[in-house]
């Protein structure tokens, strides 16, 4: 398949807008808000007047019109400056709304669409739990139906989820085992918990070593009852609707990852044009110089990857492997810009005053969240026919 990767004239005036909202209203702010371990409501509310939460969805929804390559061009501009706020708008999108959209019935789209597009509200998505983290299909959370009232009941805890406790949360989607098949497999199903709702507990933020402006947290339920029409698509099916949902949110995270990446190199191009040792600029030296050069490579490379698989999704062709790859190669290469930004910038680089410092306690993160480097190698390798 012949993908062409330029953008359209839409699509480049989405980026530069995104780009300019980044390095003016994000970069002077977020420092704080990241020190402090502050959610940033204001940037947020600016975010969703913009539309950018209703970038991938129909206007009739309250979003924008626009595709996931749209999304991809947002999260990367945003990741240049400050990953928590990437972060934020991702989990809001991919997770949050993404399935409603999806999976919903036309009455949940039309209740939650709207006010999430707006970015009025958040959601989030209720997958990990303390003892199955990428073994996802041993989900110990339970939900049973009351037979008297036809209600969920829901009885589990989840961890590490983004977006779950702010003040403007409006619900998790939350995967449980409703029943077992005739061989004993668990049947594990979607089921939206509105906040506020009782026996759903928030617990306090997490203390986290990066994405510090972001909000993460544990979730539990103790009889926790809800709607029977709170069932996420069909029952039994949520298995498959979180891969689905994880396929497709692992192009927005390497177009986040490599975004970060690309920050990584223009705070160090600034940083090695202005600082000076033994009489000339550290950026007239070779080793500096080259350093700048492969950081460039990686994030040009990683781009190519996640709009190459953004594409095939927009077009409706497979792209299960691809986003794989971009989400591996892409959360790689970010990890190695940081360290090699770090190094550039010397002590400084280590100050959490410089925005380098924030991209390297943010880049770990994304080898592991939405598929550790080790499932996307698995997935790949399946994808190849390698699987025994």
């Amino acid at each position: 398949m012949s993908i062409d990767h330029r953008l359209s004239g839409e699509h480049e005036e989405l980026r530069a807008t995104v780009a300019e909202f980044a390095r003016d209203v994000v970069a002077p702010k977020i420092g704080q808000f990241y020190e402090q371990e502050e959610f940033p409501y204001e940037i947020v509310r600016e975010m969703g007047r913009m539309g950018l939460f209703g970038l991938p969805f129909p206007e009739e929804y309250g979003g924008m019109g626009g595709d996931y390559l749209a999304l991809g061009l947002a999260l990367e501009e945003l990741a240049r400056v400050d990953s928590s706020v990437a972060i934020t708008l991702e989990a809001g999108v991919s997770l949050g709304a993404m399935p409603v959209f999806r999976f919903g019935t036309e009455e949940q789209k039309r209740t939650w669409l709207p006010k999430l597009c707006s970015g009025e509200m958040l959601g989030a998505f209720g997958l990990t739990e303390p003892d199955c983290g990428s073994d996802a299909g041993g989900t110990r959370t339970t939900a049973r139906r009351d037979e008297a009232t036809g209600e969920w009941v829901i009885n589990g805890t989840k961890c590490f989820i983004t977006n779950s406790g702010t003040d403007i949360t409006g619900l998790v989607t939350v995967t449980a085992v409703t029943g077992r098949s005739p061989e004993g497999r668990p049947r594990i199903s979607s089921i939206i918990v509105p906040s506020g709702t009782p026996g759903f507990t928030v617990s306090k933020k997490y203390s986290k070593v990066g994405w510090n402006a972001s909000d993460t947290r544990e979730l539990s339920f103790i009889d926790c009852r809800v709607p029977a029409e709170n069932l996420l698509g069909e029952e039994g099916r949520g298995y498959a609707q979180f891969l689905r949902i994880l396929d497709e949110g692992r192009i927005a995270i390497s177009a986040l990852a490599t975004g970060l990446a690309q920050g990584c190199v223009d705070e160090s191009l600034r940083y090695a044009k202005e600082r000076e040792a033994f009489g000339r600029s550290i950026g007239a030296n070779q080793a500096i110089q080259f350093k700048i050069a492969d950081m460039e490579m990686r994030a040009h490379t990683a781009r190519l990857a996640w709009r190459d698989a953004a594409s095939r999704l927009v077009h409706g062709e497979p792209f299960k492997k691809e986003a794989a790859l971009a989400k591996l190669y892409s959360s790689e290469i970010a990890v190695t810009n940081a360290r090699e930004a770090t190094q550039i910038h010397g002590g400084y680089g280590f100050m959490n005053e410089y925005p380098v410092a924030r991209m390297w306690r943010d880049s770990k993160i994304l080898e592991i969240g939405e598929g550790t480097s080790e499932v996307q190698r698995m997935l790949i390798a399946r994808e190849l026919g390698m699987e025994a």
